[in-house]
């Protein structure tokens, strides 16, 4: 009597065909979970922005603008955009007296996260709200 040793091709074929459908199922969760990840650069970029920005108000009349962003403190900000990964680019826009909007738009690698292309901080007379693109998915997007 002799005994068989290995795999028949019907088991390795299940075995293949099981590991198909795990990875189907697994992957797409993979990748949401990167793009959350790497969105956690971006919310801490906008934080620093809105320090940065708060230092600048008390020695100045208005907000910084989108020009001043990356140039060296005291002179600007000193954020650099891209973000040091390179997965979002960071600006300044509707800069006053009373507020701004800054803004992280995806890129790079993170351009795929179709889900948030963009986190927004808006401060309207120390009032803070915080926004996406698109807009459904701003609760989502900023991990609340």
């Amino acid at each position: 009597m002799q005994r068989s040793r290995g795999f028949s091709l019907i088991e390795l074929l299940v075995a293949v065909a099981i590991t198909g459908i795990l990875a189907t199922i697994a992957y797409p969760s993979f990748v949401e979970y990167i793009h959350k990840s790497r969105r956690t650069e971006a919310i801490a970029a906008l934080s620093q922005i809105q320090q940065a920005q708060e230092r600048w108000r008390a020695q100045s009349t208005t907000y910084a603008a989108n020009a001043v962003l990356s140039t060296a403190w005291p002179s600007g900000l000193g954020i650099t955009t891209p973000t040091v990964s390179g997965d979002y680019t960071l600006t300044i826009s509707g800069n006053s007296a009373t507020g701004y909007t800054a803004t992280a738009t995806a890129a790079g690698r993170q351009l795929a996260d179709s889900k948030c292309t963009a986190l927004v901080v808006k401060i309207t007379n120390g009032d803070v709200e915080y926004l996406a693109t698109p807009t459904a998915n701003a609760k989502r997007c900023w991990n609340k």
